[in-house]
């Protein structure tokens, strides 16, 4: 069987692009690298983090969006317990609503709780 070598990126559905757009560079300090046009108007964005250890896709897709608001389909890796600390100081200072964080299934720490704008829940995960 052919080797898989990890994941090219993750795409969400987003009710308001520019708003969403907004959320994940000025909360999780991604910056946008692609803007994906259709017929004159932007659709969705290709943002990735600083190291280039993350790409998402959001695609502007209402329905969608709607439909996965309170699931938790993006856990993000965080190096370090302690970074999952400073992740929630961080979001603390910004008045970004969580639920705190938690001991996860193998010992580490999760910061849960954090959603976008459209309800999606993002986990931040350090084992």
């Amino acid at each position: 069987m052919p080797d898989l070598s990890g994941v090219h990126h993750v795409k969400l559905p987003v009710a308001d692009l520019d708003r969403s757009r907004d959320w994940y560079t000025s909360v999780l300090g991604l910056s946008v690298d692609i803007e994906f046009t259709e017929d004159g108007v932007v659709k969705g964005v290709a943002l990735s983090d600083s190291g280039n250890t993350v790409a998402l896709a959001l695609r502007h897709d209402p329905a969608r969006a709607k439909t996965l608001s309170g699931f938790d389909p993006l856990a993000l890796a965080v190096p370090t317990r302690d970074a999952v600390q400073a992740w929630r100081r961080r979001l603390d200072e910004l008045g970004q609503p969580h639920s705190g964080v938690v001991t996860g299934h193998r010992g580490g720490s999760v910061l849960v709780g954090l959603h976008d704008p459209d309800g999606i829940e993002i986990r931040l995960y350090a084992d």
